[in-house]
């Protein structure tokens, strides 16, 4: 027996019924928006991890809804190095790959609380030297917190070192797990990646 409420109803019910609708079908704005589909355009994405002994760096090319690994690496100093030293290392192995494999953007860990203040101040130089690398070639630059890679890529904002590798050496269809510090510099490549074919769900914030 059809339901009374439905019965009689008016032109102007009608379409007032069917605008509601169509209204909740409409595609999410964040979707549409320009600058969201101007950083789609990134195909080859540079992760940086930063640390003053061992920066780890990561650079993958996106096809689709798949990536592929370019190059990764963990940038090394000795301890006997003064920390100038390392700063201008670091810097300078990051321009060299900036200009062999040509990255559009770069994505870097954000910045965490340490509860060593000296520990804190030399992770800020090796980050500085590695964003003022990336940035004066040009690249647009991105950082995302460590706890939201790791959600990103694993699940599990407080996942260990291990299965953020586990992981990447199965996203990028890997043999071997990568070396720790590259695994989590492309790890947030992947996560910008992942971003960019998600855009609704934001976790980078440009820098």
């Amino acid at each position: 027996m059809p339901d009374s409420r439905l019965v009689g109803i008016s032109a102007q019910q009608f379409q007032q019924l069917r605008e509601r609708i169509q209204t909740r079908r409409r595609v999410p704005q964040a979707v549409l928006d320009p600058a969201l589909s101007l950083r789609a355009r990134h195909n080859v994405i540079l992760g940086i991890d930063p640390s003053l002994r061992g920066t780890g760096y990561g650079v993958i090319r996106c096809r689709g809804a798949s990536a592929e690994l370019v190059t990764d690496g963990t940038i090394k100093c000795a301890a006997a190095w003064e920390r100038s030293r390392c700063l201008a290392h670091i810097a300078e192995v990051l321009r060299e790959i900036v200009r062999k494999w040509r990255p559009s953007v770069c994505v870097v860990e954000g910045l965490f609380y340490a509860q060593n203040l000296q520990t804190a101040l030399i992770m800020g130089e090796a980050r500085g030297a590695s964003l003022v690398a990336v940035a004066e070639a040009g690249l647009e630059v991105y950082e995302i917190a460590p706890r939201k890679v790791k959600q990103a890529i694993v699940g599990y904002g407080a996942a260990q070192k291990l299965a953020v590798a586990k992981m990447v050496q199965r996203l990028l269809r890997l043999k071997d797990p990568p070396a720790p510090d590259a695994a989590d510099a492309l790890a947030l490549a992947l996560s910008y990646a992942q971003e960019n074919r998600s855009p609704i769900a934001r976790i980078s914030k440009r820098i």
